[in-house]
């Protein structure tokens, strides 16, 4: 993993002691340090990439402030208001650095002289906190400066004095060589990267991006040990030793993984989903993207399984010989306590990538509630959302098993199809639409079994199913419209009073809804009464002994899946073979 993070973060150009920063502010100064304005960056939503901000290291020891690209608290001491005595004394503690390294620049760099002057007149830095205040930006925002119009982080002298004063920083501290000075004389250990022998970091760089998943605003660290537990420190080692890389492999790795989020990653629930592919290719051509969906919820004129099977064939028959060695990448994230949690790693060759997104729209391909045609593909987060009553519920986790299922072709774990069934059950009772996810990943767990799945299990409703639990939910959907077409809206029907108990202890339940529907019967003209005796005469012929005396989980799916696929053909009107009458009473839940 760490491998292909890094091999991604060299084409970055990326440099120790730099890292890129989504800069939100920019503050106006003049050439004699007189403060002129605050400038909003980036499209309002987010800010403006800026690469090359300078990155200090050694952070946690406290006191210590980033160079010139700062966030608004440090820089400006900008705060919530709220603040206790000792945080604010940090603050303090953090801006009085920014201040005197910018001073001690200034020195050196003649266009860094404006900044430092006018951070030194406190009453130029409260207009700047009270203009900042006024655009509403936030303490934890990045800001950076202007000088006649011009970015001095840009400057090759400023950069260059960076440099240099943070080679000095790292040589007098000796930060790294402490780490491993205890137990190894010589300072160097076999860096787990590159295989050469280094000095390996005491700590690494912050992985930043993930505060809505969990992570801090101020970054969670991807590699680190607790010095306080000794963790891992069996051979003597403290912290990051205990994974030995040096700084430029360690730089590329964080590079890698920070664009990544930043540029190529999908929030799925609670967790982040990156993703990335060995050999570069067309937006067009990746099978995420139509994992993901379109952006808009419109209907595209070709449906994402068409497309994956396209593009699979285009592999198989030469014609994108390009795509043949291709290889795919995927991490899962969220941050906790500031640390990353990798929730997932999933890598493997692109045709099989294309296969197993072919085969997942195919196996959640399900007719759609009004019968007349199938619905249309889900994206990944309407099928995370069948699971669920509201889609911030749903935990990280299970959205990376199901993220796993899709990319892999793995089977759909019992628990998730529990899942959906308990929410196909409550949204039936409270009579409200059909959801085709929920219905499509129903209908994945079965064709997705081990064992070759079940091969009979199909969109649309199949009257040779071997199953009885199936055919018993599709008797409580005749039953039902039956029960609708001869007493019209009774508010309470069969489905809402006797669904639950149905769906579990068939054997109990269906002769008493059987016997009761007679009396229906005989209130419909010949024609429709006669339909309906064939359809349940039909439908019991397929019980076998008779109804299950009780059905288990699969069992319920069975029926489930049973009851809306018949719903969906009775809906059809004619095309489903039913009389027009039957159709239009829409049984079994809402028309729209």
């Amino acid at each position: 993993m760490l491998h292909a993070l890094r091999d991604h973060g060299r084409g970055l150009d990326g440099e120790p002691g730099f890292r890129v920063r989504e800069v939100r502010w920019c503050i106006d100064v003049s050439a004699d340090g007189r403060f002129l304005g605050v400038i909003p960056l980036g499209d309002g939503k987010r800010g403006q990439s800026m690469e090359r901000c300078p990155d200090m290291h050694a952070m946690n020891s406290g006191g210590k402030a980033h160079f010139l690209v700062e966030s608004a608290q440090f820089a400006a001491l900008l705060c919530k208001g709220d603040e206790d005595e000792p945080k604010l004394q940090g603050m303090r503690q953090r801006h009085a650095f920014y201040r005197q390294m910018l001073a001690d620049a200034a020195q050196e760099v003649p266009i860094l002289v404006p900044v430092s002057a006018a951070l030194a007149d406190e009453i130029e830095l409260a207009r700047m906190r009270d203009a900042l205040r006024a655009a509403k930006a936030k303490p934890q925002d990045w800001l950076t400066w202007r000088v006649n119009g011009f970015d001095p982080s840009a400057a090759e002298a400023v950069q260059l004095w960076w440099r240099t004063w943070r080679a000095k920083d790292l040589n007098g501290a000796e930060i790294t060589a402490k780490t491993v000075k205890k137990t190894n004389p010589t300072l160097s250990m076999v860096c787990m990267l590159s295989g050469e022998t280094t000095v390996p970091l005491a700590t690494h760089p912050k992985i930043t991006g993930l505060v809505a998943v969990g992570g801090l605003a101020m970054g969670d660290a991807l590699i680190s040990f607790d010095k306080t537990k000794r963790a891992f420190s069996s051979f003597g080692l403290e912290q990051s030793a205990n994974a030995a890389m040096n700084e430029v492999q360690a730089q590329q790795y964080i590079d890698g993984l920070n664009d990544l989020i930043r540029s190529h990653s999908r929030r799925i629930a609670n967790a982040l989903v990156a993703h990335w592919f060995k050999d570069k290719l067309p937006d067009a051509d990746d099978p995420f993207a139509l994992l993901y969906g379109p952006e808009t919820d419109e209907q595209t004129a070709v449906s994402a399984q068409s497309m994956a099977r396209r593009l699979l064939d285009a592999i198989r028959s030469g014609q994108r010989a390009d795509l043949n060695g291709n290889r795919f990448y995927a991490i899962t994230l969220s941050g906790a306590s500031g640390r990353v949690m990798v929730r997932d790693w999933m890598e493997g060759s692109f045709e099989q990538l294309a296969k197993n997104v072919e085969a997942w729209f195919s196996d959640l391909c399900i007719v759609a509630r009004d019968g007349t045609t199938n619905a249309r593909d889900p994206k990944f987060l309407a099928v995370c959302s069948a699971l669920v009553l509201e889609l911030k519920d749903l935990p990280g986790s299970t959205a990376s098993s199901l993220w796993r299922c899709a990319a892999f072709g793995q089977p759909i774990p019992a628990a998730l199809m529990a899942l959906a069934l308990a929410q196909f059950r409550s949204f039936l009772l409270k009579d409200e639409p059909f959801n085709h996810a929920r219905m499509g990943l129903i209908k994945a767990y079965f064709v997705r079994k081990l064992n070759r799945g079940d091969i009979h299990m199909k969109p649309a409703v199949n009257s040779e199913h071997p199953s009885p639990a199936y055919h018993c939910g599709r008797l409580l959907a005749v039953l039902a419209g039956l029960q609708r077409a001869a007493l019209g809206d009774v508010g309470a029907g069969v489905v809402q009073r006797f669904y639950a108990a149905a769906s579990q202890t068939p054997g109990l339940i269906i002769g008493r809804l059987v016997s009761n529907a007679r009396n229906h019967l005989g209130k419909l003209d010949g024609g429709l009464a006669w339909w309906y005796e064939e359809r349940i005469a039909e439908i019991m012929g397929r019980f076998g002994d008779g109804a299950p005396r009780t059905l288990n989980l699969e069992g319920q799916g069975l029926f489930a899946l049973g009851y809306y696929q018949q719903i969906a053909a009775l809906r059809a009107g004619n095309k489903g073979g039913t009389p027009d009458a039957a159709a239009n009473n829409q049984p079994g839940g809402s028309a729209r």
